[in-house]
């Protein structure tokens, strides 16, 4: 759901979006096929997914033998998948690179997900700086932006956001146990927060649940 308000953040500014998903080994790979979804019914310019296999060094409950957790709890969650948002952003620099565009755009985001070292304000602030030292387009170009728009709000105000531009959350999937059709758990930290989002922003729940989350 993030990232479709971002996609709307961003052709809200006039920006032609070329979406980019990475399927590095996630247990919820049903995410990728409301991708798709998502990305053909907001328009985008183009929507691609790149394969990066993080199952193979594994650490995370997300890409390893480890349980989902149903309850928040204090630290860096289990769920946090190492160095994810470092390699995600890292393709979406190259790809931009080759694009010739010079604004990236991702849906990180500090409030909700506090624990994610990987999505607080001085990692994309860090990461805008390497972009601009690391590739042809900082050193000899005008520069790169790194654009995370949603980095402040709570998820109801995402929800609201996304309301005003016209966003069909009921495609999107946020649960990390979904199961193959995109149902949610309805019990893990991401069903929660989602939820918690909807209820805040007095918007119904769209979204579809398994079963057994009743």
């Amino acid at each position: 759901m993030d990232s479709a308000a971002v996609i709307a953040i961003a052709q809200e500014q006039g920006f032609d979006v070329h979406a980019l998903s990475v399927r590095y080994g996630q247990r919820h790979t049903s995410e990728l096929d409301a991708a798709v979804r998502v990305a053909a019914a907001m328009g985008v310019t183009v929507h691609k997914t790149v394969d990066v296999d993080l199952r193979s060094i594994g650490g995370s409950a997300l890409t390893d033998d480890i349980d989902v957790p149903e309850a928040g709890g204090s630290g860096i969650p289990v769920t946090y998948v190492p160095a994810r948002n470092t390699i995600m952003l890292s393709l979406a620099l190259g790809w931009a690179e080759v694009l010739g565009a010079a604004d990236i755009f991702c849906g990180v985001n500090a409030v909700d997900y506090s624990g994610y070292p990987d999505c607080r304000p001085e990692f994309v602030d860090a990461f805008e700086r390497l972009a601009n030292l690391a590739t042809k387009a900082g050193v000899e170009g005008a520069g790169l932006r790194v654009h995370a728009p949603l980095q402040r709000m709570g998820k109801g105000d995402i929800v609201r956001e996304g309301v005003r531009l016209g966003v069909d959350f009921e495609l999107t999937v946020s649960c990390y146990n979904a199961d193959a059709q995109g149902r949610a758990c309805g019990h893990c930290d991401a069903c929660r927060l989602r939820a918690d989002g909807f209820t805040a922003a007095g918007v119904p729940d769209p979204t579809r649940y398994a079963q057994s989350a009743g």
